[in-house]
Formats: C-alpha cells, sequence, structure tokens
C-alpha cells in the first residue's frame, strides 16, 4: 500500500481542495494537516490524537479511514509491553538440559502488577502482625475485606482508565466535523450534449475551479467542494449535480447560477465571472 501521508496528500490534490478548506471542514490546524500528509507524526499531540486526526481527514477526502488506521498502527504504533515479554526458556537441571547447548535465558523485567501484589501483601501481613501484637483477635471479616479491596485493587487494568479520554475525545471530533462537513456543497457538470459546452466555475475564495473550460459531449467534471460557487454556461447542453442529486439546466445561452447548501438559485449571466 502507499504511504499514508501520500495517499492524503494526492487525494487532496485530485479534488483540487486546498488545506485551508480541509482546516475549516475538520477543525483541525493546517500545521496539523500537513503534518499528517509529511507522516511527521512528532509533531501531533500523541497516537489518540494521530488516530483521530487521522480518521477525520481520510473521511473529509472520502477515504476509508479504517484501512489507513490499519496501516498506521501497523507501520508506526509499538506493541504494547506484554507482547514484547521475552519467553525464557526452561532451566537446565543438571549439566544435560537445553537445546543446542544453550544455557536458560532469564526473563528481562518483572510484571509490575506482581511486585504491587507482593507490596500489598507484605503491608497487609505487617499490618495483622501489629494488630495482634496490640491485643487484637483479628476479625475475619475485617480481613476478608482487606483481602477483598486488594483483588479488586490490582484487578483494576491501568490501560482502561487512560483510554477513557482519547474515545470521548475521539467522538467529540468527529461531531465537529460531521458538522463542519455539513456547511460544504458537492458540484459537478456532466456535458449532455447536443454539442459542447462552456463553463466557468469559481468558487467561495474566488479561485476559479472550471477556468473557462470547454467541455465536450459526453465529459462530466469533478466533484468540486466548497461553501458556495458561482457558475456561467454558455448553453444549456449540460446536468448538473449538486450534492449528489441532478439537476437540469435551463436551454438558454447564456445561464448562470449561484449554488450554496440546499440552494441553486438562477442569476443573470453579468452576475457571475465568464473566466475571459
Amino acid at each position: 500500500m502507499p504511504e499514508i501521508g501520500a495517499t492524503l496528500r494526492e487525494a487532496r490534490m485530485r479534488a483540487r481542495i486546498d488545506i485551508s478548506e480541509i482546516e475549516a471542514e475538520t477543525k483541525i490546524r493546517a500545521k496539523y494537516l500537513r503534518a499528517l500528509e509529511n507522516e511527521e507524526w512528532g509533531l501531533l499531540p500523541g497516537p489518540a490524537y494521530v488516530r483521530s486526526f487521522l480518521r477525520t481527514y481520510a473521511e473529509a477526502l472520502d477515504l476509508d479511514a479504517k484501512l489507513l488506521l490499519e496501516e498506521y498502527k501497523l507501520r508506526h504504533e509499538r506493541p504494547s509491553d506484554h507482547d514484547l515479554m521475552p519467553i525464557g526458556a526452561p532451566r537446565r537441571r543438571g549439566g544435560g538440559g537445553g537445546r543446542g547447548g544453550r544455557g536458560p535465558r532469564e526473563p528481562r523485567r518483572i510484571p509490575v502488577g506482581l511486585v504491587v501484589g507482593v507490596i500489598i501483601v507484605l503491608l497487609v501481613g505487617a499490618l495483622y502482625l501489629l494488630g495482634r501484637d496490640n491485643g487484637d483477635d483479628g476479625d475475619p471479616g475485617s480481613a476478608a475485606s482487606t483481602t477483598t479491596g486488594r483483588t479488586t485493587t490490582t484487578a483494576v487494568p491501568t490501560s482502561t482508565t487512560k483510554k477513557k479520554p482519547a474515545a470521548s475525545s475521539s467522538k467529540k471530533k468527529t461531531s465537529t466535523t460531521s458538522s463542519a462537513s455539513s456547511k460544504l456543497v458537492r458540484v459537478s457538470i456532466n456535458a449532455t450534449g447536443p454539442g459542447p459546452v462552456f463553463a466557468c466555475l469559481v468558487d467561495a475564495s474566488g479561485t476559479a475551479r472550471i477556468n473557462g473550460a470547454t467541455l465536450q459531449e459526453g465529459v462530466s467534471t469533478d466533484n468540486y467542494r466548497s461553501r458556495s460557487f458561482r457558475l456561467r454556461l454558455g448553453n444549456g447542453n449540460a446536468r448538473l449535480r449538486v450534492d449528489g442529486k441532478a439537476r437540469a439546466v435551463p436551454d438558454a445561452s447564456p445561464v448562470a447560477f449561484k449554488i450554496s447548501k440546499g440552494s441553486v438559485k438562477r442569476v443573470d449571466p453579468d452576475q457571475v465571472p465568464s473566466c475571459a
């Protein structure tokens, strides 16, 4: 599979979307979007934010977010400490055991949970002995309560507590992304004929997405996105597609429209640029 950053950059450039538009749509700062495209993971706040930003950016470009996340985890996320623990070889008894004549390998680290458990057991034992020395009979109910509390304390996984904020943050960012995406309108043009049609399409920032091109019969343009568009067509030999819905073009020469989210308004051709 191509590099993650290259996939994002090529999809954005293919759709002719400026990074500032993605910033406005996703509410992710432009420097973080560039870091994703350049795979500069160290410039991002942390792994949880990388996954959240990557998912949001991919969805904004109509890419497979799940596939990119799996690729990121495979290439750049470190396995857990449990996965990195070496498997010790069995000890040799006397001088005859061991495969290939190699000695047993000692584990390089002691599990943190085991150390904590031993410390708690020692503390409970010390408190119990101290109570006996002071004349305490040692209430079984109290001892059972102490043991239960110790078991509950060691059984709570630390990783679960750390992951909850990341999940909540991801839900909030997804909601913000959906709200920003709902403000953009998508427009494409299909030259239906008979004959060619002249087209000039300018977005909300004043950038000409179609700079006075003549579309031959049967040609369809890319799907452009912006907060609004101004469109001028040389004749009615075309059909518009706005947010996935087909729109007929009146048989006029020329004909012009102002397009925004939920609105396709026909206007006088003098009110829109001609890309001349």
